[in-house]
């Protein structure tokens, strides 16, 4: 699969996530059926010592719950590079990622059961990328990528990590636009910031390879 066909599908399903998470904050405030005790400062425990962290709505569940598997898939990606990359900067990248999104599953996930709703579980590839995640690789991408090795795994390292960074940017803003939770809007910041440094630094080591 080429860089601007993954690069297409990703920008593809980012316009169907944007679609599904406008809808569903739009329905957070409105009577949709079994929403209500989503809307802002309905997840909120009783009292007025209430942690903000406890605040949330449609979107932030979205957003944890589209994440967890987008973060799982890129450490599985980035694991494989642990004995298949051949370039020392792709190595040293791909322990970086695999630093960083780890630690934010663990918080996602802790998110989720908090506020009562379920955790994402199975494998983060497969008929996710059908469902509007934007970046995510199928069972045959992540195949193709571990049947590679040296260079050539390299290049679709770059490539497939470039394409999925990208889908995990467009779901952070759709967080920020969207979310009440102040957690999980702060995650999202971050992840925008550290990922498009990524996406450029990764463009760079394309380039030369």
């Amino acid at each position: 699969m080429s860089t601007r066909t993954i690069a297409r599908r990703a920008a593809l399903a980012g316009v169907a996530l944007s679609t599904a998470l406008t809808l569903a904050a739009c329905g957070g405030d409105d009577h949709q059926a079994g929403s209500g005790h989503d809307k802002p400062g309905a997840g909120a425990a009783a009292g007025p010592s209430a942690s903000a962290s406890a605040t949330f709505d449609d979107a932030d569940v979205m957003f944890a719950q589209m994440m967890i598997p987008h973060h799982q898939q890129a450490v599985q990606m980035s694991e494989l590079a642990d004995s298949r990359a051949e370039d020392p900067e792709v190595k040293r990248l791909a322990g970086q990622i695999k630093a960083a999104q780890a630690p934010e599953i663990a918080t996602m996930t802790g998110w989720l059961t908090a506020w009562g709703r379920p955790v994402p579980s199975g494998s983060p590839s497969g008929g996710h990328h059908d469902h509007g995640m934007p970046g995510m690789m199928s069972d045959a991408d992540m195949g193709k990528l571990a049947a590679a090795s040296g260079r050539e795994f390299d290049r679709q390292f770059l490539a497939m990590m470039i394409a999925h960074h990208q889908g995990a940017i467009t779901m952070a803003e759709q967080e920020i636009a969207n979310g009440v939770n102040a957690d999980a809007k702060a995650m999202a910041q971050q992840i925008i910031t550290a990922q498009q440094g990524e996406i450029d630094t990764m463009r760079k080591i394309l380039a030369r390879l």
